[in-house]
């Protein structure tokens, strides 16, 4: 995770765009978080900026559909998905073929 979030705050540097560098860390490792827990692995993290919009596409290896789990105040567990609906002002996820599946969240700026 620590890489993910150096790359995100390298990336964000280099291009401007440190105010959302900090949300974007967060979204970014619950996307990984959760490739390498369910999704078999990260296969991809992308950034990708457009006006004042920022989002983070993580790839893995399976076609598992991601499910926000229900809200259990004594869980270690199962926060993620919805910290990323918080911080985010969309995302959801792709099926592009094959045995992966791209889950992206769109931050605006």
């Amino acid at each position: 995770m620590a890489t993910a979030r150096r790359f995100v705050d390298q990336t964000l540097t280099s291009w401007g765009v440190i105010e959302v560098a900090f949300d974007a860390q967060l979204v970014v490792s619950e996307l990984v978080t959760n490739a390498m827990r369910h999704g078999g692995g990260v296969v991809q993290l992308r950034l990708l900026a457009h006006r004042a919009e920022l989002a983070c596409v993580v790839t893995d290896h399976s076609q598992t559909v991601p499910v926000a789990a229900a809200p259990d105040v004594f869980s270690e567990y199962g926060r993620g998905l919805r910290l990323v609906d918080a911080l985010c002002t969309a995302w959801g996820w792709l099926s592009p073929g094959g045995t992966r599946k791209l889950v992206w969240a769109v931050l605006a700026g």
